[in-house]
């Protein structure tokens, strides 16, 4: 049997820091250092790689936090690819870990990096080998090479964040990356062509919402006018919708059995699931997307006149999936990656080119986000110790009861679960919906973006409040709101 605490040894790893607390300062001092080189890094191309339909891989960057084509074109998805599998092995007793002692953490740490490891190799050699990120002739190797090494520089980066920062370096790429594109939306002044639209700003169209706002009211385009506005107010009715149900939450009064008079509130957040439900939801239309244009090019010899006497065993397998969907320019036309797709319908409705075939695509990807939702919310709560069960053994253990009832944990499990199953599937089809109409009325970013966006940014406002307060500048506590 391998003694696997040998090869975890064997793993570099980011010191850490001898402080027990550090101060606000050195930590913002290294978040913005992490941030400065991950925007570096996503600005290096990758050397040999041909050209490459990289528009198809545009939705699944948001959730990796990545750029495609750059260096760190994997991103953060060998860490939460890990992260998940574990979690969901240990959620359902499959793998028995005791994480309440030092050993314990330490083993399954050691574990996930292993398991991050492989998956950096395996997401590289994937992307390479079955074309998605095609490499020039002969310098396929170099190309997994260099995405490896991409990979890795991401996973030390998260984890001197998770150490010397504000917290986890997954969410701090995904934040950044999505508030760059939304600002690259806004602001963008170097059209798909190339041109710059400042160099002359009423003949040379402009690519950023705010931009094409300023331009079609000096020109008089009254249809560009609407275009970008919808945009834009898309955008912020989404953002506030998603603020205010932000705040949404149960409050069960709970009080300390042994100690009469004191009580606590116990929140339950109407997204239950948090923001990780339209993550997995996206990140699978994504990857049916991704891998049907992937399988429709393998399959080309078999499907090409004149290409049959190339129709071997792997293309011939390749044929058999295009029902996933038929391509142009990385675009799904057809099949299953169309219907769970989506279309700017309000741009398209402002240009007058909405057609019937688009509406009902519009409703099956409402539907379809709604539904898998609330399914993925189910399936992760009751899989990753977040059930009633588990929330009444963590109550009972910190000394809490129900006010009024007997401190037993079968009566815990029998009131949160009134309250947990409900607001489990009700926020999972709430998230789903609020991601599917952004899609739909076509905001700066995708749903999923801006959901991802507040989420991650609320959660490092509550950190850094909790912790930092008293120990930052004046000038970042008033900005703080204190």
């Amino acid at each position: 049997m391998v003694d696997l605490r040998k090869i975890f040894n064997l793993i570099p790893e980011v010191r850490k820091p001898e402080e027990k607390k550090l101060d606000f300062n050195t930590k913002l001092k290294w978040t913005l250092v992490i941030l400065g080189f991950f925007f570096v890094l996503a600005n290096i191309p990758l050397f040999g790689l041909s050209n490459n339909a990289l528009e198809r891989f545009q939705y699944l960057a948001i959730i990796m936090g990545t750029d495609f084509g750059s260096i760190i074109s994997l991103g953060i998805g060998p860490i939460v690819m890990a992260s998940i599998i574990l979690q969901l092995l240990s959620g359902a007793g499959i793998i028995n870990i005791d994480q309440s002692t030092t050993e314990g953490k330490r083993f399954f740490q050691g574990v996930q990096k292993l398991l991050v490891l492989f998956f950096i190799i395996f997401e590289a050699l994937v992307y390479v080998l079955m074309g998605g990120l095609q490499a020039m002739p002969g310098l396929a190797w170099l190309l997994i090479a260099q995405l490896i090494l991409g990979g890795l520089a991401i996973f030390f980066m998260d984890e001197v964040c998770q150490k010397w920062g504000f917290g986890s370096g997954i969410s701090l790429f995904i934040a950044a990356g999505v508030s760059w594109r939304l600002f690259t939306s806004a602001f963008q002044f170097v059209n798909a062509q190339g041109a710059n639209c400042l160099l002359s700003f009423k003949s040379t169209p402009c690519a950023g919402k705010i931009l094409v706002l300023i331009q079609s009211l000096m020109n008089g385009d009254q249809m560009q006018f609407g275009v970008a506005l919808a945009a834009l107010l898309a955008t912020i009715i989404i953002f506030l919708v998603v603020v205010w149900a932000q705040s949404l939450k149960v409050e069960i009064p709970l009080s300390f059995g042994k100690i009469r008079g004191y009580g606590v509130k116990w929140p339950l957040s109407f997204f239950y699931a948090s923001v990780l439900p339209v993550i997995l939801v996206a990140a699978l239309i994504a990857n049916i997307q991704l891998f049907g244009g992937m399988l429709e090019n393998a399959a080309a010899p078999c499907v090409t006149e004149g290409l049959e006497a190339s129709c071997t065993f792997l293309p011939k397998v390749a044929s058999y999936f295009g029902w996933l969907g038929h391509f142009v320019n990385g675009q799904a036309v057809s099949g299953l990656a169309f219907w769970l797709g989506s279309s700017p319908i309000l741009e398209l409705a402002i240009r007058g080119s909405l057609l019937p075939i688009q509406i009902l695509q519009g409703l099956i990807h409402v539907l379809a986000f709604v539904i898998l939702c609330s399914v993925f919310s189910v399936f992760w709560v009751k899989t990753s110790g977040m059930d009633s069960r588990a929330q009444a053994e963590k109550i009972a253990a910190s000394g809490l009861q129900v006010a009024g009832f007997r401190q037993d944990t079968r009566i815990l499990e029998s009131i949160l679960d009134r309250y947990i199953m409900p607001l489990t599937i009700m926020g999972g089809a709430a998230i789903g919906l609020l991601a599917s109409l952004t899609n739909l009325l076509g905001a700066l970013v995708s749903g999923t973006a801006i959901l991802l966006v507040i989420m991650i940014m609320f959660q490092f406002y509550q950190n850094i409040a909790q912790q930092h307060m008293s120990d930052m500048n004046p000038a970042f506590r008033k900005f703080m709101g204190q």
